[in-house]
């Protein structure tokens, strides 16, 4: 006889809901999905009273703000991310009676051992037995997303000459910032590359590209061929990556790099203002592993093993989830 079909569970995928924080959460939960039936709710919660600014064993439950019922019956498995969902993260496993699997991407400092798993990238350096460190970020990256995405966009790309170059863009942050002088030079110096090689250039800018570097870098990359998405209509992002033969990203997001390292495209890491020692050590990793070289004026092929890291994070945490219902049946 078949064995029966394995229950399916209810995943929630907590964040204050910015792009990049989200990303994380749905990425993990969608590739726990991948590899057994799942019903995945998003979540977005923030803290009324500007209380978000407070410690988070400060923060009462009641201050909650949330899109949609934040109660029972709770998930089987609980995966948040982001300073604004420790207050739940932290507290959800006493409140459904330890019934709910609690997982935090991202380091969560102090409240790490009051959570069932923590997934933070490797250059935190963050150790434990219930830490599973992992390159980078979990991300919604998967071959199927790819080719639907590739496809909506085809009839734009398609006439594109090789070697298609994308282009993604950061902006400012606690630690990097792009001023339009460094915009200015990062223009000219990518053109002349894209040029050398007769290819075309795919640009995407995120949320925190600043309007005057955006602008610039838009000016400067005009006389290339390509699309320079100017963030009308629906974001072409997965297509550039699955259409590009090399990628480029800024220094300043781990989501940006560990995304393109997902292709086993190469990728060339575009230097912005400021930095700090923890992106130094994620980038030295990539470069290690082969995944990604300094933008020095050239563009270059090379291949190297795709990175996997949120499935290897999927399969670590239903191995956990399983083994601790185990023992509570026992």
């Amino acid at each position: 006889m078949a064995e029966p079909a394995a229950p399916e569970l209810t995943i929630w995928a907590v964040s204050d809901g910015r792009v990049g924080i989200e990303a994380q959460v749905l990425g993990l939960a969608e590739a726990v999905a991948r590899q057994r039936p799942a019903r995945i709710v998003v979540k977005r919660i923030g803290w009324k009273w500007g209380l978000g600014r407070l410690p988070w064993r400060l923060i009462p439950h009641f201050a909650l703000e949330a899109d949609g019922s934040i109660g029972a019956p709770w998930p089987d498995i609980w995966i948040g991310a982001g300073r604004a969902s420790l207050p739940l993260s932290t507290r959800v496993g006493a409140l459904s009676g330890h019934r709910t699997f609690v997982v935090q991407t991202q380091d969560p400092g102090a409240a790490a051992p009051l959570l069932d798993l923590v997934i933070p990238p490797t250059h935190d350096e963050l150790t434990g037995d219930n830490v599973l460190a992992i390159v980078g970020a979990p991300n919604r990256m998967n071959a199927e997303g790819f080719a639907r995405d590739l496809a909506r966009f085809r009839e734009r790309i398609d006439p594109l000459p090789h070697p298609r170059v994308a282009m993604i863009v950061g902006g400012k942050s606690k630690s990097h910032d792009l001023p339009s002088d460094r915009a200015r030079r990062m223009a000219a110096e990518v053109a002349k590359a894209v040029q050398a090689i007769g290819g075309s250039l795919l640009v995407s800018f995120t949320r925190r590209t600043p309007e005057a570097a955006q602008a610039v870098l838009t000016q400067g990359l005009a006389g290339v061929p390509g699309w320079i998405w100017d963030g009308e209509g629906d974001n072409p992002y997965f297509a550039f990556l699955a259409a590009a033969d090399i990628i480029l990203v800024t220094e300043d997001s781990t989501n940006l790099a560990t995304d393109a390292a997902t292709t086993g495209k190469p990728v060339h890491v575009l230097a912005m203002e400021g930095g700090g020692r923890k992106f130094e050590r994620f980038h030295e990793d990539l470069a290690r592993r082969g995944v990604t070289r300094r933008f020095a004026g050239e563009l270059n092929h090379w291949s190297y093993p795709p990175l996997d890291e949120t499935n290897r994070a999927a399969a670590e945490l239903l191995a956990r989830f399983d083994a601790r219902k185990t023992v509570a049946q026992q």
